[in-house]
């Protein structure tokens, strides 16, 4: 198995090449996998403006819930760990704490919307918990008044 180069020599190697090769190499990184077109296109397009990346998301994470499966408990919590991710990996695009607080929060408070016979479930509950947890700890990470309004919410959430 090949051993990566690190990040110090990468970045020196692409210091050194002229535009059109980075753009080339770019194109063909994006070609090679989903994540690397979806992290691009986060970066070209959306990162300048996250209010509306963040609006785009929620509303992908709520059709997302829209589409739960309410009569399989079993395929309802397929969906929703397959939103969870999806979650993740788009906080992970932002790499921006608060986007991540938000989007957590986002999908929390659509659990709980839920029908109860669904979210009664040891397995999502113990999801929800986790994220409750997770969501905690980011707010302390935050700014002291994003916290409050933060914290307000996650308590909403918690009921």
């Amino acid at each position: 198995m090949l051993k990566p180069a690190s990040l110090a020599d990468i970045k020196a190697e692409l210091q050194t090449l002229p535009p059109d090769e980075l753009l080339a190499l770019c194109l063909r990184l994006a070609r090679f996998k989903q994540d690397n077109k979806e992290l691009l296109s986060y970066l070209l397009f959306s990162a300048h403006d996250t209010d509306a990346f963040m609006a785009t998301a929620r509303s992908a994470i709520s059709s997302g819930f829209a589409e739960v499966n309410t009569t399989s408990i079993f395929y309802a919590k397929k969906t929703l760990r397959k939103l969870l991710r999806q979650v993740n990996k788009i906080a992970r695009y932002a790499a921006d704490k608060e986007v991540e607080v938000a989007l957590h929060l986002h999908w929390a408070a659509c659990l709980r919307q839920l029908p109860h016979h669904l979210t009664n479930t040891a397995i999502v509950e113990k999801m929800l918990a986790s994220q409750l947890q997770k969501i905690g700890k980011l707010i302390k990470g935050l700014h002291e008044d994003l916290q409050y309004d933060y914290k307000r919410q996650l308590q909403a959430i918690r009921g």
